[in-house]
């Protein structure tokens, strides 16, 4: 823990310090070892530039599609390999300088959707508004302009003295803010109000959704908004977070009338820092009803959902009835069907309800009764398929009375 602070503490120092692109490839380059390991090789700068510039280097992102829970679909931009690793190493940098708001829930370390829902747990209000296309919604030029601020103050105005032909040393720093923008926006067709009001499709620069950037860069910023929703809540009494895109308000009184003070407050301050609430999205839940911030139930504590408990039994019961290898083909059908497009390998069940059963952990805590119970079981599968599969491979390889002589010691 000790020398991972000091790594932060040394990478924030160099950012510091840094006047020139050439300082900010070599920063990269003492960073990417700590991501890729010791026989990282090291970044050129040609290839910042050839990937800051889209005209240069051609297709840098790849677009697919995945289902939303609404039945919309939405859109991830996978970077290409090298421009990853460079988004990467940038986003390690960003989060060594950056500090988020202690309002930010996602994309941060320490702080998680279980976090995020234990500030709202047993209130009488829950209040959740969703912001409208939140990565795209963020211009290049917004990036470009934020990362001249603190703590980054990647301006010209670093330097307060300047001697006269030291003109170009000064502005410098910015030409490193709008590197680092250029890395991490690509040109989409996205949504923005004309001056009238209507919304219309343009092209613009934008922050991908799927760039490793991304989530750093929409946290560094939201630090205003969130500094202001903060403000505003502790003006009504009411707690706050932000997991992304995903805003929360709790309460044991209810601010939430239409044409409230707060909510005329909450509105103007969202416009006015170019975000748009998407209204389809919003909804006030209220004692008496399940309430759920992101994903969990916090009527009175955190919780997941009783059909993520039903939905994990029913696939440990398949396995433990008909056998891993027919589970898994039920499996792969119904995920197919949730998950809509996947485009790595196909997912493996037990590799799918180790995570649920990780998950669970996480929220209900490593000594929860449920919890132990359901490991219990998968743990006892596990063993048992493995086994299996380990006797069939020597049955295959070295005859029958090896494998039943290596099962009768297993067992």
């Amino acid at each position: 823990m000790k020398q991972e602070q000091a790594h932060f503490h040394q990478i924030k120092t160099a950012f510091e310090k840094m006047q020139s692109r050439e300082d900010l490839l070599h920063l990269m380059n003492e960073v990417k070892p700590l991501i890729y390991g010791e026989k990282a090789v090291p970044f050129e700068l040609k290839q910042l530039t050839w990937y800051a510039n889209p005209k240069l280097s051609g297709k840098r992102y790849t677009e697919f599609k995945i289902n939303k829970k609404s039945g919309a679909q939405r859109s991830i931009h996978s970077p290409v390999k090298g421009l990853k690793a460079i988004q990467k190493t940038l986003a390690y940098v960003l989060h060594c300088v950056y500090e988020p708001h202690k309002a930010a829930m996602g994309f941060v370390r320490d702080r998680s959707i279980v976090v995020n829902a234990q500030l709202h747990a047993g209130s009488n209000y829950v209040y959740n508004i969703d912001l409208k296309d939140f990565f795209p919604s963020i211009d290049q030029a917004r990036v470009w302009k934020t990362l001249q601020l603190k703590p980054f103050n990647l301006n010209k105005e670093i330097n307060t003295q300047v001697t006269p032909g030291d003109e170009k040393q000064d502005s410098s720093r910015l030409d490193i803010a709008n590197i680092i923008a250029s890395l991490c926006c690509t040109e989409m067709e996205v949504e923005r109000q004309n001056e009238t009001g209507v919304w219309e499709k343009v092209k613009r620069n934008v922050l991908p959704q799927g760039a490793p950037t991304s989530p750093i860069l929409t946290n560094i910023v939201c630090q205003k908004l969130d500094f202001l929703l903060s403000a505003v809540a502790k003006r009504f009494g009411l707690n706050y977070s932000r997991y992304a895109d995903d805003i929360t308000f709790s309460s044991m009184h209810n601010v939430y009338q239409s044409g409230s003070k707060f909510l005329k407050e909450l509105h103007r301050i969202i416009a006015e820092q170019n975000f748009h609430i998407k209204e389809s999205k919003t909804r006030l839940q209220k004692d008496g009803y399940r309430k759920e911030v992101t994903g969990l139930l916090v009527n009175e504590k955190v919780n997941v959902q009783q059909r993520y408990i039903k939905q994990l039994r029913m696939w440990i019961y398949f396995w433990e009835k008909f056998g891993y290898e027919r589970a898994n083909s039920f499996f792969l059908k119904q995920y197919m069907v949730d998950k809509g497009n996947i485009i790595s390998s196909k997912p493996e069940m037990i590799n799918i309800i180790s995570g649920k059963i990780n998950y669970l952990k996480m929220v209900k805590g490593e000594n929860n009764d449920l919890y132990l119970k359901i490991k219990e079981r998968f743990d006892m599968l596990n063993v048992k398929t493995n086994t299996l599969s380990l006797i069939l491979d020597i049955w295959e390889d070295e005859g029958i009375e090896t494998a039943m002589n290596h099962f009768y010691k297993k067992i």
